[in-house]
């Protein structure tokens, strides 16, 4: 009996030959065989941007949940098809793939679930004051480490504002709700879409009401830098900042002076004005922030989900066939056309 390689290659008859695919971060074992069977698999051996130039220079496809380079597709010139391994367009120079006829696809709400468990995480973490009490207790003392114990708050008197209420946002709502008991704001374009479980709120009423302000929206013109200095000085004193959305959304420069100011109690952040945070950045001299590498939406059971969707869209993009989630629907018939 044939497995997932198999069904997929009979379901795409187009697919002729050997591609080659370049994965410029891990997958799951099972993404890999299914890529295998029907192509070469290309690893980068990181994620700079120069190695990912020097690996695209011979591949048909790639698969990233990296920041591909502005100028990807000049080092790519086989280059027909890049998936998102998550949802993040910004991580694809999107004009310069549809100039080129490169077909985009992404994976929408596929990390959703590990996504929304990170940020009641963050949540639980700040309201605790975990990282101080562990390192107070690693550093000084038990007693010292227990009077920190003092200043911790149980999160289901507290609010939590969502700005971005789409599927991490409505998962999110939903755990704080019934998990927590919680009170939930919302704030998104489409009210209609709002889960039963957050009470719509514009962005200032949100800002001024929220314990923790979780950022889950997508970057937008209308969206970079919609947190700014004033944004988040009208933060309430004690409210932390959660950005598990895109980087510019948060204007850097500003966040690092209201942390330093201490105008808001702290942050806890995923994502970066540039994807990644260089050696000696501000941000990492703040004893009132908690950062992690992009890795939100990463756990075993998102990267197994993804990593098989994600190959099954590339073999569909490879052999001609339109993919389930195109990204750039406007490019599809320059890719028909220079489809070998």
């Amino acid at each position: 009996m044939g497995g997932p390689a198999e069904a997929a290659r009979a379901a795409l008859p187009g697919l002729q030959g050997l591609n080659r695919v370049l994965l410029s971060d891990s997958i799951a074992l099972a993404g890999e065989e299914v890529l295998s069977r029907a192509a070469e698999v290309v690893r980068a051996p990181d994620s700079d941007p120069a190695t990912l130039r020097r690996c695209a220079a011979d591949v048909d496809g790639i698969i990233t949940r990296s920041k591909l380079p502005d100028d990807i597709f000049d080092a790519a010139p086989r280059l027909r098809g890049v998936v998102i391994h998550g949802t993040g367009t910004d991580l694809v120079p999107l004009a310069a793939a549809t100039a080129r006829g490169v077909a985009v696809a992404n994976l929408p709400g596929i990390n959703a679930q590990s996504v929304a468990e990170y940020c009641a995480m963050a949540m639980l973490m700040l309201a605790r004051n975990v990282l101080s009490i562990t390192s107070t207790l690693k550093s000084d003392s038990w007693d010292a480490a227990r009077a920190l114990g003092s200043t911790a708050r149980e999160i289901a008197s507290m609010t939590v504002g969502i700005v971005g209420v789409g599927e991490i946002g409505t998962r999110l709502a939903r755990l704080c709700h019934h998990g927590f008991g919680m009170r939930v704001l919302g704030h998104q374009r489409r009210v209609e879409r709002m889960p039963a479980e957050a009470r719509p709120a514009d962005l200032h009423d949100l800002v001024r009401d929220a314990d923790f302000v979780v950022l889950a929206c997508p970057l937008t013109p209308e969206t970079h830098h919609l947190f700014n200095e004033s944004r988040i000085r009208a933060m309430k004193p004690g409210a932390w900042l959660i950005n598990v959305g895109r980087g510019p959304v948060v204007h850097e420069e500003a966040l690092v002076s209201c942390l330093k100011d201490k105008c808001i109690a702290g942050a806890m952040l995923d994502v970066y004005e540039h994807y990644r945070l260089a050696p000696g950045h501000p941000l990492f001299a703040l004893d009132n922030v908690i950062l992690t590498p992009h890795l939100a939406a990463v756990t075993r059971e998102s990267r197994a989900r993804a990593s098989v969707a994600a190959a099954d869209e590339m073999l569909r993009i490879l052999a001609g066939e339109r993919p389930r989630n195109l990204v750039n629907p406007e490019a599809w018939d320059k890719v028909r056309s220079l489809q070998p």
